[in-house]
């Protein structure tokens, strides 16, 4: 009986083992995105046989050992490990080509997925099946394969709800995080913390992706700490004109968009937009790459007014119109004040038809005292530097 089970788990590492080379191979076209489909087939495989009865308690320390002498120098398929993959598999059962309602994922060449999936039993290898990704808007398929397998272990380990992990999931793609910065997200809740931008765009961007886009591109509050009122002059902050504001951030302009977010280039501030011999000056214009469409700023320096998303609206048409390119998708605008009622604004900006959201924003003269101190001033910045 024990040969018998000897004999089992030494095909259980020669079938991984076949997986790991056919993994490799094919890594060289694709590494992240075969990497992570590798480790999904083969914690499938771990599960059904683990799982069902299959093999005994000691199984995965005995093939973990026999794989690492069939392949000398073999890093990441410790018995450890191999419970992770059966864990990547067992977290995400949506990503099994053998579920309903899925797309195949496109690669980066815009091919089929080619891997090796693992039966579910110890007989043959299927190579170069399919994996094929849910039918799901929300499912965020290119970060997905964006990030490595131990920072998906930080976040199947540590979130259970689906959009939280995708929340994490795009985080490390935009931003590039470390295991260590992505635990730390978590720890702080940056999920439950985020704040979305009031705006309209479940009802005016047609595309189920392209609004999930739009909601993660703007913030619902900035803050501009490159902007010292002190520095302006003695004045009331509302007494300060958009114009003096709108001057600021763009002799700050890099720092602006660092704070606004990613993928967003400056094209101009107090653009020139004419109809019908009418003449219009939009504050600020950026287009984002992302969103693949131009994002006209209003800046203001009092409370929102309802009146503020009329003006939007007509900028929007003139640039839809006359500025936007043929294959662009249609401009957003955003209005950018200093206090925001977010349930009217909510209420208010569902009659327009046009892509809008509404955000706040803060100067350096607003930050708390306590706050100001810890930051470290200009000069500070330049000695470390």
């Amino acid at each position: 009986m024990e040969n018998q089970i000897k004999i089992r788990y030494d095909h259980a590492a020669e079938v991984i083992k076949t997986a790991v080379l056919e993994g490799q191979y094919e890594a060289v076209k694709d590494v992240n995105r075969i990497q992570l489909a590798t480790y999904y087939w083969i914690g499938k495989y771990v599960s059904e046989n683990s799982r069902k009865g299959f093999w005994g308690s000691h199984a995965l320390e005995h093939i973990s050992e026999r794989l690492h002498k069939l392949l000398p120098g073999l890093r990441g398929y410790s018995a450890e490990s191999l419970k992770k993959m059966r864990q990547f598999y067992e977290e995400w059962p949506i990503l099994d080509s053998s579920t309903e309602d899925c797309v195949v994922a496109p690669s980066s060449d815009n091919s089929v997925i080619a891997i090796t999936e693992l039966q579910t039993t110890e007989k043959e290898i299927d190579i170069f099946r399919e994996l094929r990704i849910p039918n799901l808007v929300e499912f965020p398929v290119e970060d997905f394969f964006k990030i490595p397998f131990t920072h998906h272990i930080g976040i199947f380990s540590s979130v259970k709800d689906s959009k939280a992990r995708y929340y994490y999931i795009h985080k490390c793609a935009e931003e590039h995080l470390s295991v260590k910065a992505l635990l730390k997200s978590i720890k702080d809740k940056d999920y439950e913390n985020q704040k979305e931008i009031p705006n309209n765009f479940l009802t005016t961007i047609p595309n189920k992706q392209m609004q999930r886009k739009a909601v993660l591109a703007f913030k619902d509050s900035y803050v501009l700490d490159f902007i010292n009122v002190e520095e302006i002059g003695e004045r009331d902050l509302q007494d300060i004109d958009e114009r003096v504001v709108e001057q600021q951030i763009v002799h700050n302009i890099k720092k602006f968009i660092m704070t606004f977010g990613k993928d967003f280039t400056y094209v101009g501030n107090q653009y020139h937009l004419e109809i019908y011999s009418e003449e219009f000056f939009p504050d600020l214009l950026f287009f984002n790459r992302e969103l693949n469409a131009l994002v006209v700023v209003e800046l203001k320096t009092g409370k929102f007014k309802p009146g503020y998303l009329g003006q939007l609206v007509n900028y929007l048409r003139i640039l839809d119109d006359k500025v936007k390119k043929p294959h662009e998708n249609p401009a957003i605008g955003i209005v950018l004040c200093k206090e925001a009622n977010k349930s009217y604004v909510e209420y208010i900006i569902q009659s327009y038809d046009q892509p809008m959201g509404v955000a706040t924003y803060t100067t350096s003269q607003e930050m708390p005292e306590a706050l100001k101190e810890t930051l470290p001033n200009m000069d500070e910045l330049k000695k470390l530097l």
